[in-house]
């Protein structure tokens, strides 16, 4: 297998864009959209199903999927073009943009299903989809058609690929390990129902793994490897294990990107993050409750145990003071500075070696990207 470590960097700009890049690779990919949704839509219809059926079908999916950042159906498209290093065709640019549009799929049906667990009021700037007239405890078939809808995309578009199997299993197994995470959370952090004695940052770890690095982190670099044809086992034992590879660096980005989330939540002003934090009245199992557990004295674990996750700003306010009083923002700037370094290093570590089954490569630029996005981002 050719090393290639001083190849040059692919002319695609990594994920995501920015400024006029940023609007016109939406723009594109948003035109994907609309083909795929005419593939499903032209799927009931071949199922004979009513026409108001199939209105219906079409306002709750324009109404769940395309309108949030996009970020992880676009890295799919993103990674495809940094791992071949060059403009894609028409063709490639297509079908990683349908594998892009799968994963925000997941994403819309986690959300949907997410939002009626949390009694959530708003998303994405409009009322929760189950909170419309009319839609209710019918939401639960919609959650079960929108997960549906990824396979019936999948078997159109790549069943007579050689890497169709693997990509179904990928998403069946991404899409059980998340459920995992989101049981684990429901178990530790009921709303109106604290016990901090559940909190670790062991069980912190586990729900931020399982819940979000996987499928926001790994499963969009991993489906741009199956496209690209890199093999999912290993042919002879000096050949690198690709998609443990991208596992092992992507999931603890993931994890960083989850901790620097919570701690936004909690440092972070409404100019600045676009949103007034919740995490410490809505009883959430976030990072800074769990770091000022793990440093808090008797007297200021009675404090967290009496005010955390209670609807009272004055309650909220002892606990930001029980916060500050254990130095949660100086633990933090410490595990950025700890943790960019540890990623760094594992990314300097890829071998950088030809795919054996087509021209792309298993570039370090792919990780990096992910990473320089975040790293000391501030909402």
């Amino acid at each position: 297998m050719a090393n290639i470590a001083t190849s040059p960097a692919p002319s695609y700009t990594p994920f995501p864009p920015s400024g006029v890049e940023e609007v016109v690779g939406r723009k594109r990919f948003e035109a994907v959209y609309t083909v795929v949704l005419d593939d499903l839509l032209d799927n009931f219809r071949k199922h004979n199903m009513p026409e108001k059926v199939i209105e219906y079908c079409l306002h709750s999916m324009n109404y769940n999927v395309p309108g949030g950042k996009l970020n992880r159906g676009l890295s799919v498209v993103d990674s495809v073009a940094i791992l071949k290093g060059r403009e894609l065709t028409d063709e490639e640019y297509f079908k990683a943009a349908v594998l892009g549009w799968t994963v925000e799929w997941m994403q819309a049906y986690f959300l949907v299903a997410d939002d009626i667990m949390d009694s959530s009021i708003t998303r994405r700037g409009q009322p929760c989809w189950y909170l419309l007239e009319g839609i209710g405890s019918r939401v639960i078939n919609e959650v079960l058609i929108m997960e549906g809808a990824i396979f019936q995309l999948i078997r159109k578009h790549f069943r007579t690929e050689p890497f169709y199997v693997d990509i179904i299993d990928l998403l069946h197994e991404v899409t059980y390990q998340t459920e995992m995470g989101q049981l684990v959370d429901l178990i530790t952090a009921p709303e109106n129902n604290v016990d901090l004695s559940k909190f670790s940052l062991a069980r912190h770890s586990t729900i931020v793994v399982y819940k979000t690095a996987i499928y926001s982190f790994y499963l969009p670099v991993a489906l741009a490897l199956l496209l690209c044809g890199f093999p999912v086992e290993k042919r002879n034992e000096s050949d690198p294990d690709y998609f443990k590879i991208a596992l092992d660096i992507l999931v603890p980005i993931g994890e960083y990107f989850q901790i620097q989330d919570d701690y936004l939540d909690y440092s972070g002003t409404p100019e600045q993050i676009g949103k007034i934090g919740t995490d410490i009245v809505d009883n959430k199992c976030s990072w800074c409750i769990n770091t000022a557990l793990a440093r808090a004295n008797p007297t200021q674990r009675a404090i967290l145990d009496a005010n955390y996750g209670r609807k009272d700003l004055e309650a909220e306010a002892r606990v930001r003071e029980v916060f500050c009083e254990v130095g949660v923002d100086a633990v933090y700037v410490e595990y950025e500075a700890q943790s960019y370094a540890r990623i760094n290093a594992l990314i300097d570590a890829v071998p950088e070696v030809q795919n054996p089954n087509g021209d792309a490569v298993l570039r370090r630029t792919v990780f990096r990207a992910f990473l320089d996005k975040i790293y000391k981002r501030t909402k």
